[in-house]
Order: structure tokens, then sequence, then C-alpha cells
């Protein structure tokens, strides 16, 4: 049995981060805020887009009953504006996402939590509806900030590398994913392809350490992923930079075809660029992709 000495322990645990992270994206979005202009809206607040079954995050008088009175489940009745602002967030959250090639420099998980938690407060201030996958829904309003702040703080990497899930984004909305993209591409093309089926649009972020782009490693070497699960030892570390830069290069030609099939947005990020850069960067795409 949990004792509330044990629960408030481990409460404060999980939220200790909390402050700092919400800290440095609100100064991160407050440095590209003066560049950035108005979002578009899609249409009229109150023209009709269409009926869609509703969740666990709708309250009661969003339900059209009228709707619901002829099926078996709830809806909501949104507008093209209400369906155009929401915009859903994926971040990798594996053991992979750990690494960082210097010690003066941060892992790349908290690159892809700053620039997504910097973007939520740009989205938020400007009316959008915000969310998180897998089980945070897009809600709008500064008290969305604390949920996104706390799920991005988990630092729970079960597994080598991630993938997105293929829950169904909102039809017509946009979304945007960050990770090393260094995993197993099938679900990846999965996610995004049911995605744009779905009319969503979005941008994938890259985000890759230096080392990761150079290989700089000589002599004997071995090579762990993260978790473990993969292992490799070299004498001739050397050796292995060709053929690695050119794996390195098939995968960016993936996913710059998977952004080009589905109309989604590529970039590739390093942790040693200004964050400022790639923030200024999806808020361009997102706003851009309006009109696409």
């Amino acid at each position: 049995m949990i004792t509330p000495a044990t629960l408030r322990t481990n409460a404060e645990a999980l939220a200790a981060p909390l402050p700092a992270l919400l800290a440095q994206a609100e100064q991160l979005a407050a440095s590209v805020l003066p560049g950035a202009h108005g979002r578009r809206r899609a249409g009229m607040g109150d023209e009709f887009w269409q009926y869609r079954q509703a969740t666990s995050s709708d309250g009661g008088a969003r339900i059209d009953w009228r709707r619901s009175g002829r099926a078996d489940v709830h809806f909501v009745r949104e507008t093209e504006w209400q369906a155009a602002q929401a915009v859903t967030l994926w971040v990798d959250r594996s053991q992979a996402m750990g690494f960082s090639g210097d010690k003066a420099r941060l892992p790349k998980a908290a690159r892809a939590k700053l620039l997504a938690l910097a973007l939520s407060v740009l989205l938020l201030k400007s009316g959008e509806r915000v969310g998180l996958l897998p089980d945070l829904p897009p809600r709008t309003g500064r008290a969305q900030l604390d949920p996104l702040a706390l799920a991005l703080s988990d630092n729970d990497m079960a597994t080598d590398y991630g993938t997105p899930p293929t829950a169904p984004l909102p039809a017509y909305s946009q979304a945007v994913f960050l990770s090393d993209f260094l995993g197993d591409p099938t679900a990846l093309q999965e996610a995004v392809g049911r995605a744009a089926d779905r009319g969503v649009k979005g941008a994938l972020v890259q985000v890759l350490d230096p080392a990761e782009e150079e290989f700089p490693y000589q002599g004997r070497s071995i090579f762990e992923s993260m978790a473990g699960g993969l292992r490799h030892e070299t004498l001739r570390a050397s050796d292995l930079q060709t053929r690695y830069r050119a794996r390195l290069a098939e995968r960016k030609d993936m996913l710059a075809t998977l952004a080009r099939v589905t109309g989604w947005q590529v970039l590739t990020h390093h942790t040693d660029q200004p964050a400022a850069a790639a923030l200024m960067w999806l808020w361009h795409e997102l706003d851009a992709g309006r009109g696409r």
C-alpha cells in the first residue's frame, strides 16, 4: 500500500522538472514572438465543418444531441475554424533520444521537449487547441500548458527507438512529430500516411546530435544502443564512417520522400544549433500549411 508520504515524494519528484522546462519554453517562445505573425484561419467560426464522434475531453455542452439521437454514440458538431485549429504533437521519448555526443550538450530528448513545449506556448497564445500523443487530446487555453509540461517531463524511455502511435488525428488538423527517426521507418510511414488520408498536414523534425552526423570515432570502439539491446564492437571505427553516412543519407531521403508524398514538411535540427531557428521554422510551416 502506498502511504501519503510516499505518494507525495513521488509526486514532487515527478513535478520537479516542470518549472524549469516551462520557464525555458516560455523564454524560447518569447524570443521568436516578435517575428511571428498571426495565424491565418481556415474559415469563419460558425461555418459547419463536420460531425465527429465525441471523446472524453468533450463536455456535455459540446454534444449535438439531435445528431446523437440518431445513433448509439455521441457526436460533436465542429466548425471549420475549430477543426483547423487543432495541432497534435508527438515527441519521441525512447532511449535513443537520451543520447548526447558531448557532455556539454543536452541530449536530443531535452531539445525535442523544449521545442514542443515552446511551440505549444505560441499556439495556445494564438487561440489554437494543442494536444500530445498518445493520450492528451487537443485543448485550448493556458490551462493546457501544465498537462503538456507534465507529460513531456515523463522520462519513461522503455524502448531503443520510438515510433508514433497510429491513433486517428482530428481531420483536417495539423501535427508535428519530433524524433531522431532512426528506428524502423514502417510505423512512421503508416502513422503519417493515415494522418494524410484524414487531410492532416504537418511537419517532421529530425533531432540529431552532431556526432550522429559526423561519426568522429576512430580505432577500437564499442557501439551500443541506449537501452543496451544492440551492440557492435570494431577495431577500426573509421572504416564504418562511409557506410554509416550512406545509411544516414538514405534515412533522410526516406523522410524527404514521405514528406513529399503526404504534403508534410521535414527539418533536420542539430542539438548544437539555436533552438529558436527550429521553432521559427515550425511556426512558419504550420502557418503556411493552412494554405496548402
